[in-house]
């Protein structure tokens, strides 16, 4: 089964947007054949990088030791669905209440 797998970046917790190109490339050196990169949505509040899992869990895993390493964890938030599905199930941050939406 495929998964989409978004990674949400808080736009007040970035310095700028330069991160992204670079973002990009740690995270197909980091994660492989496991996610296909499928592109971003940019807002004014915030910046979505979709792609593409069989595992989401695990790939978020791999992703957050590269979002760590480059300071940009605390302004993440993270969550998958079943590709064509309404409902997300959030990933992080590790709140049992938190909900993740897309705009």
């Amino acid at each position: 089964m495929e998964y989409q797998l978004v990674i949400k970046f808080w736009r007040k917790s970035l310095a700028d947007e330069a991160f992204l190109a670079a973002i990009e490339g740690k995270l197909k050196e980091a994660l492989g054949n496991a996610v296909e990169l499928e592109g971003y949505d940019v807002s004014p509040k915030e910046i979505n990088l979709f792609m593409l899992a069989s595992d989401p869990r695990l790939s978020f895993r791999r992703a957050k030791d590269v979002l760590e390493g480059l300071g940009v964890l605390n302004g993440v938030s993270a969550g998958f669905r079943v590709v064509g599905g309404n409902s997300f199930t959030s990933v992080w941050p590790l709140r049992a209440t938190r909900k993740f939406r897309l705009p």
